[in-house]
């Protein structure tokens, strides 16, 4: 199997989905000794059907799963934990006007911090998730994370921030598999999750109406939607809930056109839309990504080359850019990008490749706030 760890005592973080499901159960076919841990994150939404906490029922699937494959399942409590290092941090960059991504956050603190923490405190030797990704580890003992097989489905993105230390002890058991095949591979297994819908939302929080879960903590500020002529269209409640390039949820008093959101001015408190897709001004050529994290080795540091492809949101194909260093009092880059590239959102992560390799990445600067 891919991915292979000389040792034996893996925890499998299982949260009641197939990818998970199926992890664990090819870890115990290759003869590793397996306990599953639940990581119980979020108690506030409910299932719609049964008004249960949803963590409930996916720790109810994780457990049936685990007693099919023999395996016992620890439950891990971060819900405090994540309240304040995922959530509250979410909530304070979505204020500042930001577009923060929570599972990059949810996977560095909690996947592969917390979680990963306790795994090496109880004596496991790694741990193991349903990430479609992969990991090599070279000659020189270094491990190198890479795209799971999957175009679709690959999530190096979320991974970017990983330290050498947890990818040395992390095994992505179905990175080589694309999602089909772990559908049918779990229904080989009969796993009681094989046919189970994949989970949308926020990192355990779940599908939300969004602007609904900004507004339990972040006050609204209500302000003007103009265009970039100054032209007033309509009204907003808050500059944090917009992102840019957004086209949905505009209160926009005009015709039936689609109207994109292109910029913030927050000294007026105003949205700027425009409402042509192609407008220059949704364009950028040219970014600053902060606080640069290296899965491996600093690219620029080790052969000088300057030429990467920059992912600036999950499911978009990476684009040739070209990457030089960043006078900062944290480590950053500018990026330069040969064709332009549509809809930067400050606060985003902006991940570095080089082919399969995904080399780390940053955050979108915004230069208004620099």
């Amino acid at each position: 199997m891919p991915n292979e760890i000389s040792r034996s005592k893996i925890l499998v973080g299982m949260s009641g989905g197939v990818d998970s499901s199926l992890a664990a159960a090819l870890l115990v076919e290759a003869g590793y000794e397996v306990v599953g841990g639940f990581i119980k994150n979020w108690s506030d939404s409910k299932d719609l059907w049964t008004g249960e906490c949803q963590w409930r029922g996916e720790r109810r699937d994780a457990l049936r799963v685990a007693a099919k494959l023999g395996i016992p399942l620890l439950t891990f409590d971060f819900e405090k934990e994540y309240r304040t290092r995922v959530l509250d941090r979410m909530f304070a960059e979505y204020e500042r006007g930001l577009t923060p991504n929570p599972d990059v956050l949810c996977n560095q603190e909690v996947k592969f911090g917390l979680f990963f923490q306790e795994a090496m405190r109880l004596g496991f030797d790694a741990i193991a998730t349903g990430h479609y990704a992969r990991v090599v580890v070279d000659q020189q003992g270094l491990v190198h994370l890479l795209k799971g097989s999957d175009p679709d489905k690959d999530q190096s993105y979320f991974l970017h921030r990983l330290s050498q230390d947890v990818l040395r002890h992390t095994l992505f058991p179905i990175g080589h598999l694309h999602k089909s095949e772990v559908r049918e591979e779990a229904l080989k297994r009969e796993l009681a999750t094989a046919n189970k819908p994949d989970s949308q939302g926020i990192c355990f929080v779940g599908k939300l109406d969004f602007h609904d879960f900004l507004r339990r903590k972040i006050a609204p500020t209500p302000g003007e939607i103009v265009t970039p002529e100054g032209t007033l269209v309509g009204q907003h409640d808050g500059l944090d809930a917009y992102t840019i390039g957004q086209r949905q949820g505009l209160k926009v008093n005009q015709d039936q056109r689609a109207w994109y959101v292109a910029g913030k001015d927050r000294e007026h408190n105003r949205l700027i839309v425009v409402s042509d897709r192609e407008d220059p001004l949704l364009y950028a050529k040219e970014a600053i990504i902060t606080d640069v994290h290296w899965c491996a080795v600093d690219p620029l540091a080790v052969d000088g080359s300057t030429e990467v492809e920059i992912a600036i949101r999950y499911r978009q194909p990476p684009t040739p850019a070209q990457i030089q260093s960043f006078p900062s009092p944290i480590p950053s880059l500018q990026a330069s990008f040969y064709d332009p590239v549509w809809a930067l959102a400050p606060g985003q992560s902006a991940v570095i490749y080089r082919g399969e390799e995904c080399l780390g990445g940053g955050f979108l600067q915004d230069p208004t706030l620099a």
